[in-house]
This record gives C-alpha cells, sequence and structure tokens, in this order.
C-alpha cells in the first residue's frame, strides 16, 4: 500500500453512484514537462524539487530536495499540521485546522484543491487512489492523485458514515470502499460498498477500529484492540491476538509482501505504553508472531522497504530491518541517537519515511535529517535545520 499502482481513471459505473455515494468533478489538465526542460513553479520561476521531501515545524513547513536533503523553501503555516504523500510525484496533503490542503511540493505552493472540515484525519493510498477520512464529519473523499495537475481539483467521490468518528477508509482496485465504523464514543468495525454505494460485507467485531493497511493480493487489515479484522476476498476474517487486550493500532503494507507489520500494546490502563514488541500479522493464515526487539519505538516508527522488510526506528537509535517471514532482524542501522518517547503524540520525535530503497529518519533534538540506502545500510546524505522538525513525509517517488 505504500506504492500506488497504475492510476485508474473514473468509470461510466462511478459516475452513476447512488445518492449516498455523491461523485462531484472538476476538470484536470496534466503537466507537459521532460526531463530535458525540468518543471518550474509558475508564481516564482523557481526549479522544481524533484523528489521532494517536507517537514513541518513549529510555524511551518520545510521543503528539501530528496537526493542532497538540501532546503529549498520554507513556508509558513500555523498550527500543528499533519503531512502525507498525495499520491502522485508532485504533490502532498496537509491536514490543517481547517481541513485538508493539497501542497505542490514540487513547486513549495500550496494549490487551491481542499477539502474542509473539522478533524482532517487519515489519508490512505492505494490501487492509484487516494482517499481522505474527515473524522469531524465521518466524510469520505476519493480521488485520483493523477487529476492533481496544475492545481485542478480532482473528480471526488464521497461518502459520509453514519456517524463522525475517528476513521479510517480504503478503495480498493474494483471500486469497493472498506470503511470503518464507529462514533465518537465507540469504534466497533467496518463495512464495505460496492462501487454503487451498496453495503456487501460489515463486521462489527474489532472493538477500537484504528489505522489500515494493504498488504500483497490486496488484503486489507484494520487495527483492533484485540487483533487484526482482516478483509480479504469479498469477507472479512478476524486475527486473534495472543494476549486478552492488545492493541495493533498502526500498522504497515507493502504491496510484494503477505504479511503485515503492526506494533502491539497490552497495557489499556498506560499514560503512554512503551512496547518493544512489534507484531506479523500473515494474511495467508490469519496468524500474528510476535518479536521483541529489545528497544520500545513510537507510532512514526514503522515503515516497509522496498522488497517488503519490515522497518522499525527504535528509541536505541537503530532503524531494524526485519525479515517478516522468519521475524528476524536482518541489519541494524545506527540512525540517530537514543530518544524517549514524549507524552503528548504532537510533539516532536524521530520519525521514519521510507521511499523507495531509501530510508528518511529526522532528529528532531539536533534539528536533522539523515537519509540511508537501505540496500548497504549507508548514510547518504544529512542535513542540519533552522528548527527542530515534527512530521516528515514526501511524494511518491518519481516515474
Amino acid at each position: 500500500m505504500n506504492k500506488p499502482t497504475r492510476a485508474r481513471t473514473l468509470t461510466g459505473t462511478a459516475l452513476a453512484l447512488a445518492a449516498s455515494m455523491a461523485l462531484t468533478a472538476c476538470g484536470a489538465s496534466d503537466d507537459a514537462a521532460t526531463e530535458a526542460e525540468p518543471k518550474r513553479a509558475k508564481s516564482s520561476g523557481t526549479v522544481a524539487v524533484d523528489n521532494p521531501l517536507v517537514a513541518s515545524f513549529d510555524g511551518g513547513l520545510y521543503v528539501l530536495d530528496g537526493e542532497s536533503l538540501k532546503l529549498a523553501k520554507t513556508v509558513e503555516l500555523l498550527g500543528f499540521n499533519r503531512i502525507n504523500p498525495a499520491g502522485d510525484e508532485d504533490h502532498v496533503v496537509i491536514s490543517t485546522d481547517s481541513g485538508f490542503r493539497v501542497f505542490d511540493a514540487a513547486r513549495q505552493t500550496f494549490t487551491d484543491t481542499a477539502f474542509k472540515g473539522p478533524k482532517p484525519g487519515h489519508v490512505v493510498r492505494h490501487a492509484g487512489r487516494t482517499v481522505l477520512f474527515t473524522d469531524g464529519t465521518g466524510e469520505v473523499n476519493v480521488f485520483d492523485p493523477a487529476e492533481l495537475g496544475d492545481g485542478a481539483k480532482p473528480r471526488t467521490r464521497t461518502y459520509t458514515s453514519a456517524e463522525p468518528h475517528h476513521g479510517v477508509a480504503i478503495e480498493l482496485s474494483d471500486g469497493h470502499l472498506v470503511s470503518t465504523l464507529g462514533t465518537e464514543e465507540k469504534r466497533t468495525g467496518a463495512l464495505v460498498l460496492d462501487k454503487n454505494g451498496k453495503e456487501i460485507a460489515r463486521a462489527e467485531n474489532c472493538p477500537g477500529v484504528h489505522g489500515e493497511a494493504a498488504a500483497k493480493d490486496e488484503v486489507v487489515a484494520l487495527g483492533c484492540e484485540d487483533g487484526v479484522l482482516l478483509y480479504k476476498d469479498g469477507k472479512f476474517t478476524k486475527v486473534d491476538a495472543p494476549d486478552d487486550y492488545a492493541r495493533t493500532g498502526n500498522q504497515a503494507g507493502s504491496d510484494v509482501s503477505p504479511i503485515l507489520l503492526g506494533d502491539y500494546k497490552t497495557d489499556p490502563d498506560a499514560e503512554l505504553e512503551r512496547p518493544t514488541r512489534i507484531s506479523l500479522i500473515d494474511t495467508r493464515t490469519a496468524k500474528m508472531k510476535l518479536v521483541d526487539l529489545g528497544t520500545s519505538y513510537s507510532f512514526r516508527s514503522l515503515g516497509r522497504g522496498p522488497g517488503g522488510e519490515a522497518l522499525v526506528l527504535g528509541t536505541n537509535g537503530v532503524l531494524h530491518v526485519i525479515d517478516p517471514e522468519t521475524g528476524k532482524v536482518t541489519r541494524k542501522i545506527d540512525a540517530v541517537g537514543d530518544w524517549t518517547e514524549p507524552l503528548d503524540w504532537q510533539q516532536p520525535r524521530p520519525t521514519l519515511f521510507v521511499r523507495d530503497d531509501t530510508a528518511y529518519v529526522s532528529e528532531p533534538g539536533k534539528r536533522q535529517l539523515h537519509a540511508f540506502d537501505l540496500d548497504s545500510g549507508e548514510k547518504v546524505a544529512s542535513v542540519t535545520l533552522p528548527k527542530s522538525t515534527n512530521e516528515l513525509s514526501g511524494t511518491v517517488a518519481g516515474h
């Protein structure tokens, strides 16, 4: 799920969605820049950044070159802002106080495309589609990121959950939409809607449902407080955890691996649990394996490599490369210094972002960002920034 497949266009069937799945349309155009003629920002004339990274700090955003880590531009933006890949090589989606805003990271400027609403939450990319979930309204917006060119607002499929809640949704390659069920007080499971908006499957045995990931063969996982809920071959399957309470609220998937990487927390009363075990969920057998890394990690520590490797950034500063089939750590990369996860989830901590065979790791305590080659384990670039960063993300690698 970390790498989108070929973008799909909206079909005539999708345009005939039922009232609960309204579809609105806006124009879009392609960026005609070529390798011989680099893309340039329309307003400033500056050369566009290739494979840009975007890091948030208290007061704005840093845009960096993905190869050299050179700081290209500083953009002022107040508030706590979250960053997610939009699904193409130019844009990211910024979750702001007013809703989702599309930022052209290549050209270092906001576009006019926005999805307004309170409490913008998860952004999910899969099968050439990008899905936004607005927690404050329960609204889901689905679009083709290929239509973000030239700042145009893409045609959008929308669905509104029965109740607003902290949720997530993902659209599959056949147009089916998997979306969570819940209220502001309680989250219970998920449902599946076909491309016409008709409910075709439902499961309400996933207490505290949170987060999603997709594995090889388009198996979707949703985290629960007692295991993981899988949607596979048109039906839901529950993977039970070995403990009565076992929250797997954050997962990372790979299109080339049938095994999902998840966190694993077993103390429901902890102010902040600092787990040392991670979970590996085999979607072929619906079984969960636990691996103790001997160091804690945070929700921003999980990633996947290009070959499906499971990646975990520990509080001991080590980036663990794990074989998901065996659960064995195959490489340890000394990435940053020792760190402690803060009690407030919005506060900065070292963060992992993976793009192709490069792992980017932030080190807020030193105001630094580093890039590591996952094949060799070597550090290939590093930069010190004016201020400590918080969120770290970027675009999908150039085609």
